[in-house]
């Protein structure tokens, strides 16, 4: 996530930035010191009430709380590989940003099993820009940390990040790509949520 700062909002440190973290309860760290910055505006945002959370999700696929269109910088580290319907997710995140706005995600091309409260997927490159395509925005780069930096909390996970931002669109095409990705999340998302709660 530093170094996402450092290539992508270095540049932007006069620009005044609405900055969303979502999964941003405080667990042995956080991203919020990465953009202190007078000129930004940081906002945690997570599923329940802890530490470094600002805004509490009552939905985990319809962030009501967050308004269209209003997120200049939306980032998320260690937490897609717990969202069970994780296409839902990037739907919102489509939603939420501002066009031209930017968003990287950051999750797990390996490691152990760590249920929180369930542990559902792992991430490669090519299933990152696959992610990026199916919320219709423009991917800026997708890439697995292969290396070893010795660090035993670090290493295991092999982390794969995707950086991408939502097109500048004409008026009839935001619209038509918004009224579309909203029949995606409700026809799908009913299913998919139904059959959970059944099953639950």
């Amino acid at each position: 996530m530093q170094s996402f700062h450092d290539k992508h909002l270095k540049n932007k440190r006069q620009e005044k930035l609405n900055i969303f973290d979502i999964g941003s309860t405080d667990i042995c760290g956080c991203y919020k010191p990465i953009f202190d910055n007078p000129s930004w505006k940081y906002t945690g945002v997570d599923l329940a009430k802890g530490p470094n959370v600002d805004i509490v999700l009552n939905k985990p696929y319809d962030w009501v709380e967050i308004k269209s269109n209003s997120v200049d910088v939306l980032i998320s580290g260690q937490v897609l590989e717990h969202v069970e319907f994780f296409w839902l997710t990037i739907l919102e995140v489509s939603r939420v940003l501002k066009p031209g706005g930017t968003a990287c995600i950051i999750a797990p091309s390996g490691g152990y099993e760590h249920r929180y409260p369930v542990d559902c997927w792992r991430f490669y490159p090519d299933g990152m820009r696959a992610l990026a395509r199916f919320g219709r925005l423009t991917c800026v780069e997708a890439f697995t940390h292969w290396g070893v930096i010795g660090d035993p909390g670090s290493d295991p996970w092999h982390d794969s990040v995707l950086v991408v931002q939502k097109p500048l669109r004409p008026f009839h095409k935001h619209v038509g790509v918004r009224v579309m990705q909203s029949l995606q999340k409700n026809v799908i998302g009913w299913r998919l949520l139904d059959a959970a709660e059944t099953h639950a």
